[in-house]
């Protein structure tokens, strides 16, 4: 634990929905439990993606002129250029591939469940879909998976906040499912940490919605699903040491690999490609699976080797899938 007699103040930067909250909330404890008297301030930003939900996410960022996934985190990015905010707190996977050398990544939290989750009305999962049934998603990613697991499905896109789209499942016959990440269930509440029972859960506090915490093996997740960064001027020292005070080192490793393999594909938002980790034993497992952007089947690989080599271990990856 550390005190400091002179501690200046520190400004987070944060969206607005229910999910950033929750997630600036966990990083305010962490600082306030490692930095005893630290004067933490919050503030909260509202992004492109977040004012524009009358159409899809790629259409935003053509529209904005905004690459990559960068249509949440650009405003938050633009605080920390003037010095408005110290730390801009993400969802890891919401971040470009590829930063500008002004910003760094200088501390993630300890990593939330990885897999996503299929919401539905009627309980059983994917299986229980209906024929040519639709299911809601804004992820390219999991619009390739699910109608490669199921080709007779159509993906229809869907925006809004987490209880936003559960609400829309619930009450719109738009959607027949959706899919979620698992961690933002989790921190909102909506999800127990645990299944109570195998394949068959409900959404807690909407009365009517199933869920099917999907395996990780079977549907990839995106790189970085579940970890929150921290992300700073890069020349800020007071605000990197203050942050790597919070860091969780187990899921540093894991992350670095997945966006190094992301960053060696350049792949972000247009390339749909699943890729997730494991750290056992101080071994790194890590495993892809790529859509081609023309069609066809996936390509699917996976490594295993030291924890210090994680990166090396991408490259091995990238190069064995090219």
């Amino acid at each position: 634990m550390n005190s400091f007699s002179h501690i200046p103040n520190l400004t987070l930067g944060t969206r607005g929905s229910d999910l950033a909250l929750v997630q600036a909330t966990m990083t305010e404890k962490l600082l306030a439990d490692a930095y005893p008297g630290l004067s933490v301030r919050r503030e909260i930003i509202r992004t492109t993606g977040d004012r524009r939900t009358d159409v899809s996410l790629s259409e935003v960022a053509k529209a904005e002129g905004t690459f990559d996934k960068g249509v949440f985190i650009k405003e938050l990015e633009e605080a920390l250029d003037r010095g408005d905010i110290d730390v801009a707190v993400h969802s890891l996977k919401d971040m470009p591939t590829v930063q500008e050398d002004r910003f760094t990544v200088a501390a993630v939290l300890e990593r939330a469940a990885i897999r996503d989750v299929l919401v539905s009305r009627k309980p059983g999962g994917l299986a229980s879909l209906p024929e040519n049934g639709r299911v809601g998603t804004s992820s390219a990613r999991r619009a390739k998976q699910i109608q490669w697991l199921r080709p007779d499905l159509t993906v229809v896109d869907l925006r809004g906040n987490v209880p936003t789209r559960l609400r829309k499942v619930a009450s719109e016959r738009l959607y027949d499912g959706i899919l979620l990440a698992e961690a933002g269930l989790l921190r909102l509440g909506f999800l127990p940490k645990s299944p109570l029972l195998p394949n068959s859960e409900t959404i807690i506090g909407i009365p009517g919605l199933h869920a099917v915490r999907l395996p990780e093996e079977e549907f990839y997740p995106a790189a970085g699903q579940g970890a929150i960064a921290l992300e700073i001027r890069s020349g800020d020292t007071p605000s990197r040491i203050f942050c790597e005070g919070i860091n969780h080192a187990e899921t540093m490793i894991r992350i670095s690999a997945e966006r190094e393999f992301l960053r060696l594909l350049d792949g972000g938002c247009h390339t749909p490609v699943g890729v997730f980790s494991k750290l056992e034993d101080g071994q790194l497992t890590l495993k892809a699976r790529v859509f081609p952007e023309e069609g066809g089947e996936p390509k699917s690989g996976e490594i295993t080797g030291p924890a210090d080599s994680a990166i090396h271990l991408a490259g091995q990856l990238f190069n064995n899938l090219s």
